[in-house]
């Protein structure tokens, strides 16, 4: 198992000064290779034996293996794309190519059903459903993800706003957020320094921030008052997608029947204008 993935599958069990080691390694792998267990703690402000149990805690024989580990897992990290590339060119020669494309995407999904908490999602729809503006953030490879839900959200609820730092006023957007805002920010490898830095604003003008990433451990962790990872068996956000639109479209389902009311006006007021100049009707 990757250390990240180990890491998060035991991250609720550590101690606070634990969860610091933890950020810590993810943060500063090449730091944790060249430097003793008594140098590292010293940096982070933690005992040396918290970074020995640390490493129990994970299921490690100790500091050395977990050295080991980081030099192997993490110093040599390939582009999130080529890493996507080769685990597809993996299934190339077997036959019905697509079809184990999409059983991995199946397998994916059900590894984020059991990375989420019932409670953290409930949670989640209730903020949205009180929230008086949501805004939606995600940029580059998250922008399509950020631009889907802010769509779609926006059909059940109003005054859903899709953040565009490229083409709007992003401090005057921050102006107006407040401790009735709720900002869902979508954040995956490699992690934009941007969107971190918004999100830390928003948190600051008391907005309710909910993270969804690809690990517990992910940048975006710090702001977030509720985070949602993602599973994604090789850091790539392509292949996130699949898990990543199933969450989302889970938050939709979630708030549209927590809002069943207010959701049904807004489908009449929807269907009540004239639109046919904009469609056409397919063929039964």
């Amino acid at each position: 198992m990757k250390l990240k993935d180990l890491i998060n599958e035991y991250y609720d069990q550590l101690s606070k000064s634990q969860k610091k080691v933890a950020t810590y390694i993810i943060d500063n792998p090449r730091n944790i290779a060249m430097s003793t267990a008594q140098e590292i703690g010293k940096t982070i402000g933690v005992s040396e034996t918290t970074v020995i149990r640390f490493c129990y805690s994970l299921h490690l024989s100790g500091y050395g293996e977990l050295q080991k580990v980081i030099r192997e897992q993490l110093l040599f990290q390939e582009s999130s794309f080529t890493t996507y590339q080769k685990s597809k060119l993996e299934l190339e020669q077997a036959p019905h190519f697509f079809t184990k494309v999409m059983e991995r995407d199946r397998i994916a999904i059900g590894e984020t059903m059991k990375q989420i908490k019932e409670e953290d999602y409930e949670k989640a729809i209730e903020q949205l459903s009180q929230a008086e503006t949501i805004y939606i953030l995600g940029l580059r490879s998250s922008y399509t993800a950020a631009n889907w839900l802010s769509y779609t959200l926006g059909l059940v609820k109003g005054n859903v706003r899709l953040l565009r730092p490229e083409t709007e006023d992003v401090i005057q957007t921050l102006s107006q957020m407040n401790d009735k805002s709720v900002v869902i920010a979508i954040s995956f490898h490699r992690y934009l320094k941007e969107t971190i830095q918004i999100a830390e604003l928003a948190h600051r003008q008391q907005a309710f921030i909910i993270g969804i990433t690809d690990s517990m451990l992910a940048p975006i962790h710090t702001f977030s008052d509720l985070l949602f990872p993602i599973y994604s068996p090789n850091k790539s956000t392509l292949d996130a997608t699949a898990s990543l639109f199933s969450f989302m479209n889970a938050i939709i389902a979630g708030l549209s029947v927590k809002e069943k009311d207010s959701f049904e006006k807004r489908r009449e007021t929807y269907q009540s204008i004239p639109s046919d100049f904009l469609f056409v009707e397919g063929v039964d």
